[in-house]
């Protein structure tokens, strides 16, 4: 339920400035002057002004104006300095007595900073200037949140994803996708200076934000109302990356760090495998290739210990521009970084549950069966795991850029690449299962070490027998992108409309791009076993030693217990955009502008899948390994007979290959009217084309669902193809209002849209991993409608002062959720539900604490608020499945969708010392994770899953060492919550655990060095 009560942002900022003393005698002079925010143009407040040789110094005001007095008369070094900004030094400054010396500066944001960006709420504290961000707020036509680099530092993010969980009303998934307003990747667009990237998840088109470092990023713009120059599926909002720009004074940068994670720094059980890790560069994929067919392939197929790697990262900048006295400007700027990373979870949990009948309670899911009266009769495994997760990583990659300008002209050429390699290694075993059967069959504690114990005995051995699996999994993920791009004031003479309208010179703004993302999985290792204890026969008295069986997938029981998956998928995209600004001065001489535009966006994806197993033992192989539990049938592997085979010996050439293709194209019109001083109206009209296409490739004994069936059939050629073409027009309209000097009012509605993904459309039998979860896409899927309402206040009395509140709903028409169907076994399947509606409030405020009492300078609070209330109505059909097994359930959750959002933080910067505190503290609500299903024929309940509610804390502080080099310390996640997803429903008593893990607290350090030329 939303809660009408708030705490929002208060932040960091912006006072007035130190006055300078009086002039003196007349034998002393002075320097006056303005700062500005170069990338910005705007009044740089807060900024340090020093003479090198006096050490007289002043600070510049609200802004940007200083005044140094009192200065005897000479040739002066004068140094123009702020947090977060390239210095600039002005030399041979001439004072002379008596006068007056005019002295301005611009000051352009440090690209000193190392740490992956952070996408921050609307007011940004850092990089560029936070007063030249909040007016880019405020003159956006859309409700705009824009961050700097500086509050990201001290926020301890490590990424993009840990950066968007800062901001109101945000978070992310988990696969670090964006979620805004509690709306999914679906309904949010991510882009690099406005272009959307290609996506290297075979799930979805979004972009996986832990793959960016701050070292490329100039600012992040969070848009959360849709207008008809943005892209219409920016439905919860339109994540925009801003890559650093070209310096205009040259510019060189270091910045090295390493970091201690209490889970995994000098922890001996860290996991790993023979001949696994990342390399130096994660380009070991080529390694990995399949092996000959009939044969015993090598490499390991189970965990071992490793030494844990040493954490650390570093990056470089170099950059800089030159004007010749034509007036053409040149520049160039190239960064780059490297980081090696590390994770460890060794008390981790997956347990499995569900309801046998309305009422009962949970018990923990089973394959097999434990439904005879007599315990020994019993033939079940269960899914109680506990988890044992390691992970190395390498990311590495950076930014390039060139750029003219001339006259009112400007070109430039942008390239990203970001390269990221992950070698995971996971223990689950099942040892719970076991307890829990033999405390409910024979009532009494279970000891494996007792063979003739309950659940011992040779008919007993298959109850639960305990679990041991191990996954092998190293993935590479490579992004892309180069964009040309140019910026031009067309050489036409101004013009008018009548008395309405006085027309300015057109700007044109187009871009082009290419883009590549590529996922590469080589040799993916799933190895299972069972282990039976040692047992005592009644009949023989004989007692059995203990030994380990292979494990099976259920659904594909002809399967060895051992898969090596290979997958690639390779996503290419082509995109266009020209957009034309006629600039105008109304009636009125208020500025005002129409906009034209034309968009085209062409992707194509690659997908590629080829599955190997032992799948049946040869003659003469082993399907037993004598052994405690503790010990590794996966070690002694590769010593025993167990060819591999790609299924066509056996018929079970099963896996379907793809390639699909989005275009999309659209054009828009749309005015900027300012109608009166105070009131402004935005609106237009996109009209956007969808045309997507899936054109399958199976191999021989693959199989598919017929559209409106749920029987296989052997898929040919041509069969299940998909091709669905659309053309939506989608309506905006937003009016912003000034009620007083100090509080504007901001309205808007449109509409817009949720496409599906290739792998929702395609209607084969799809698995991560065989034998794992299945999921069968659904071509009938339709595209979801959306129409979303927005108002907001903002109080803006002064530059260092804003307090908002926002309310937003939107009206979902067919949701795309998924649920749960059955067949021969039980599989995941997506569907339009009918509605869905989702609202919420947002608050917001900050305030320099400098502004209520001079002795907290520097001291800055902020915290947000949002709260989040979601709805989805279920098809009348799953309805009535609930129904008839005994639950009254019409409506759930959505998806994604967290309760509340909270961020605290507070911010130091010691005045003269060159020290910066940060402290945040951020809070993520009970989130919807699964919704309520049915299974065995819709005779088991299993709850909707839900994350429960966590909280994390980050600490820094930086040290200015000298002119040019900085020291920095990090404490992140100094919480260390256990991340805890858990079985609720109005129908079950109490909750029950689903998932568990933590994440450990991390610490750093780091130091930079910042040169300029």
């Amino acid at each position: 339920m939303v809660k009408r009560c708030a705490i929002r942002w208060i932040a960091v900022s912006i006072v007035f400035l130190v006055s300078s003393a009086k002039a003196q005698a007349q034998q002393t002079g002075s320097i006056r002057g303005n700062v500005q925010d170069a990338d910005f143009e705007a009044p740089l407040p807060l900024g340090k002004v020093e003479i090198v040789e006096t050490g007289q110094f002043a600070e510049t005001g609200t802004q940007g104006e200083y005044l140094l007095t009192g200065i005897v008369p000479g040739t002066y070094t004068v140094v123009f300095s702020k947090v977060g900004y390239t210095k600039e030094v002005s030399v041979d400054v001439a004072v002379l007595p008596g006068q007056l010396t005019d002295l301005d500066a611009s000051l352009s944001g440090d690209f000193t900073d190392l740490d992956p960006f952070v996408v921050e709420e609307a007011i940004v504290l850092g990089g560029a200037s936070e007063l030249g961000l909040l007016n880019l707020r405020f003159e956006a036509p859309a409700l705009l949140d824009t961050i700097g680099r500086d509050l990201m530092t001290r926020g301890g993010a490590s990424d993009a994803a840990d950066g968007l969980k800062l901001v109101s009303g945000a978070t992310v998934a988990a696969d670090s996708t964006a979620v805004v307003r509690g709306l999914p990747d679906r309904y949010v667009s991510s882009q690099v200076n406005g272009v959307r990237l290609p996506s290297a998840n075979e799930d979805k088109r979004a972009v996986e934000l832990d793959q960016y470092s701050a070292v490329v990023i100039e600012s992040i713009q969070v848009s959360k109302t849709f207008t008809p120059d943005q892209q219409g599926d920016a439905s919860g909002g339109a994540v925009n990356i801003v890559l650093k720009s070209i310096p205009d004074e040259p510019v060189f940068s270091f910045q090295g760090a390493t970091s201690y994670n209490t889970q995994v720094t000098n922890n001996k059980a860290f996991l790993g495998y023979r001949d696994g890790g990342v390399g130096a560069l994660g380009l070991e994929g080529d390694e990995r290739g399949p092996q000959p067919i009939g044969e015993n392939w090598t490499g390991a197929v189970g965990v071992s210990q490793v030494a844990p790697p040493t954490d650390y990262k570093f990056s470089n900048a170099i950059g800089g521009s030159t004007e010749f006295d034509s007036g053409f400007k040149v520049g160039g700027f190239l960064s780059m970084f490297y980081e090696k990373d590390s994770s460890f979870a060794q008390n981790a949990r997956d347990d499995s549950w569900w309801e046998r009948g309305p009422g009962v309670g949970l018990t923990p899911e089973i394959t097999g069966s434990d439904g005879g009266t007599e315990p020994d009769s019993w033939d079940l495994t269960t899914s109680l795991f506990d988890i044992q997760r390691a992970t190395r990583s390498v990311q590495w990659g950076g930014v390039a850029a060139a750029g003219v300008e001339w006259d009112d002209n400007s070109v430039g050429l942008r390239f990203l690449y970001t390269h990221t390699a992950d070698d995971q290694a996971v223990l689950a075993t099942d040892t719970r299962g076991k307890d829990y059967y033999v405390q409910q069959g024979y009532g009494v504690q279970y000891d494996p070490n007792d063979p003739a114990g309950a659940g011992n005995q040779t008919e007993q051995l298959d109850i639960a027998p305990y679990l041991r699996t191990e996954s092998l999994q190293y993935t590479e993920r490579t992004t892309s992108t180069i964009q040309l791009h140019g910026d031009h004031k067309l050489p036409f003479g101004e013009w008018s409309l009548g008395e309405a309208f006085q027309f300015k010179r057109p700007e044109l703004q187009w871009t082009m791009s290419s883009s590549f993302a590529q996922l590469d999985q080589p040799d993916k290792r799933l190895f299972g076993a069972k282990w039976f204890p040692g047992s005592y026969n009644p009949a023989t008295g004989v007692v059995q030693d203990p030994f380990f069986e292979e494990f099976k997938p259920d659904t594909n029981f002809i399967l060895g217990n051992l898969q090596r998956i290979y997958k690639k998928l390779d996503e290419d995209s082509l995109q266009g955009a020209v957009n034309l600004t006629l600039p105008f001065e109304q009636w009125d001489s208020l500025d005002g502008a129409f906009k034209f535009g034309v968009f085209e966006d062409r992707v194509d994806r690659t997908f590629d899948i080829n599955s190997f197993s032992n799948f049946t033992p040869p003659t003469g192989g082993v399907g037993t390994f004598p052994g405690e539990f503790g010990d590794s049938w996966a070690a002694n592997w590769e010593n025993e007979n167990h060819p591999i085979s790609d299924g066509a010996a056996e018929s079970l050439e099963l896996d379907v290959d793809y390639t699909g293709n989005i275009d999309i194209s659209a054009w828009y019109g749309m005015i900027d009217l300012p109608v009166t001083e105070a009131v402004r109206l935005v609106t237009g009209v996109r009209v956007e084309s969808t045309d997507i296409g899936v054109t399958l490739d199976p191999e021989a004994q693959a199989t598919w669902f017929p559209q409106g069936q749920f029987n296989q059939s052997e898929l040919q050629p041509g069969e299940g193809d998909v091709s669905i073409s659309q053309s939506d027009t989608l309506p905006s309209i937003g009016l912003s209002t000034d009620l007083t000097d100090a509080i504007e009012m901001r309205l808007g509605f449109s509409k817009t849209l949720a496409r599906q993904t290739f792998k929702e459309l395609t209607p084969v039998l799809q698995q991560e991993f065989l034998g794992g979860p299945i999921f069968i896409g659904n071509p009938e899927l339709e595209l979801s409608n959306l129409d979303n309402y927005d108002l907001r206040f903002d109080y803006r009395p002064d530059d260092g002062t804003l307090l908002s509140a926002s309310y937003f709903y939107k009206d979902i028409d067919g949701p795309i959720e998924y649920i749960q169907r059955e067949i021969d076994f039980n599989f995941t399947f997506p569907i339009n539900y009918p509605k869905g509606k989702l609202s919420g409030f947002e608050f917001e405020a900050r305030q320099s604490l400098e502004r209520y009492w001079e002795a907290l300078e520097g001291l800055s609070f902020g915290a947000n608020a949002t709260f989040i209330q979601s709805e989805v109505s279920l098809p009348d059909s799953e309805a009535a499945d609930f129904a008839s097994y005994g639950y009254d359930l019409t409506k759930r959750d959505a998806t994604n969708a967290p309760e509340h959002l909270f961020n605290v933080y507070l911010t130091y910067d010691v005045p003269y010392t060159g020290t910066l505190l940060g402290l945040f503290y951020t809070v993520r609500g009970d989130t919807l994770v699964t919704g309520d299903s049915l299974a065995d024929n819709g005779t088991k309940y299993i709850p909707a899953v839900y994350q429960e509610q966590f909280d994390t804390l980050n600490f820094s502080v930086a040290q200015q060492l000298s002119k040019h080099f900085r020291l920095q310390f990090r404490a992140k996640n100094l919480t260390n919550p256990s991340i805890n997803e858990i079985y609720r429903s109005d129908f079950v008593e109490g909750e029950t655990l689903n998932t568990t893990f933590t994440r450990g607290i991390e610490y750093s350090v780091s130091i930079s060095a910042n040169f300029q030329f």
